[in-house]
């Protein structure tokens, strides 16, 4: 068995003072326990969008009346409240979870060797997210889900998805300078691809202000406007996104583009293919809440694809390290082997 070491009076003061640093100093995680927290993170960041469709789909947005406490007197939900109630007082324990996910993927990033400052930084920047969309989440109840503040939390929900995403794909890569794998032209199309696609979420919010399921089963203000209207301009500028993405599968082939741009493009059309599948489906159904569930994930699924194509333009490999001299000749014979 190997031997505990003990904690002095000093270890204790330094974790109470810094204790990732304390974890960091004692521990250095596998490449592979990295990833796969940054990617926990990004998983839990669409299952808690999608729950709080849920929420909204089952007409539980005020299942708990009130913020921080589930009820005036009440920090949970209670027997009284009912269904409405557990699906909202859930959705908020599940913020628990999230934290919990992003907690971790920040101390693996800090614990791993070497120390990777953009790594934590991208952590931190997603606990952050977090704590703001938990309070912007508060506001939403206490005023009577105003569409406008609605649209704003899934909005900061996507932000945190965006980062997650970029988290995740920064573990899997080095610290060296970015360097482009296509021409200026397709990237300028790719940040075409990029603007459309914050349009298309931007007006599925809308959408959403303006539709049917306001997310609760009593009077809820809605956004002044047409509903038909802004759907089609919804699905126009899906159509706009699809465009793009089949352009830049040609324009990527066409110039001998890398396997990774184009995996990631094809990967997005047909997310896309699905997703429109599914907006259609549910366009011409009365827009069922299970359709409409699966549609917000589907906005998060190509959002995180979208992301992904941008991010497979450039590659950043492990900074090159000059050894001296004397390290080469230390290494010399073992390269060379038995003479």
């Amino acid at each position: 068995m190997v031997r505990v070491p003990n904690v002095t009076r000093a270890d204790a003061v330094a974790a109470v003072r810094n204790p990732l640093a304390f974890i960091a100093a004692r521990w250095t995680p596998d490449p592979r326990t990295v990833q796969r927290a940054a990617l926990i993170a990004l998983v839990m960041s669409v299952v808690i969008v999608v729950t709080g469709g849920a929420v909204r789909l089952t007409g539980s947005g005020l299942g708990c009346p009130t913020w921080p406490k589930c009820t005036d007197d009440s920090l949970t939900a209670t027997s009284a409240m009912g269904f409405h109630g557990a699906i909202e007082f859930g959705n908020r324990m599940l913020t628990y979870v999230l934290c919990a996910a992003v907690g971790w993927a920040i101390i693996t990033a800090r614990s791993e060797k070497p120390y990777r400052r953009s790594l934590t930084r991208l952590g931190w920047a997603q606990f952050w997210i977090v704590m703001s969309n938990a309070i912007l989440g508060g506001i939403v109840v206490l005023v009577g889900l105003n569409p406008y503040t609605v649209a704003a939390h899934f909005l900061l929900s996507t932000a945190l998805i965006s980062v997650a995403t970029a988290m995740w794909q920064r573990t899997r890569e080095g610290d060296g300078a970015p360097r482009p794998l296509v021409g200026k032209s397709v990237q300028q199309l790719v940040w075409f691809l990029v603007a459309a696609s914050v349009l298309l979420i931007a007006v599925g919010t809308v959408v959403t202000g303006s539709g049917p399921h306001a997310g609760d089963s009593s009077e809820v203000e809605r956004m002044p406007l047409d509903w038909e209207t802004v759907s089609k301009l919804h699905a126009v500028l899906a159509w706009i996104v699809v465009t793009l993405t089949f352009a830049l599968w040609f324009v990527l082939k066409a110039v001998d583009a890398p396997r990774g741009p184009l995996d990631r493009t094809r990967d997005l059309f047909l997310v896309l293919l699905a997703q429109g599948v599914i907006g259609y489906v549910q366009y011409f159904t009365d827009l069922p809440e299970v359709l409409v569930g699966l549609h917000m994930l589907g906005s998060c699924l190509v959002w995180i694809a979208v992301l992904r194509v941008l991010l497979a333009l450039r590659e950043r490999p492990e900074p090159e390290i000059d050894l001296p001299d004397q390290a080469y000749a230390a290494t010399s014979p073992s390269i060379a082997g038995p003479r």
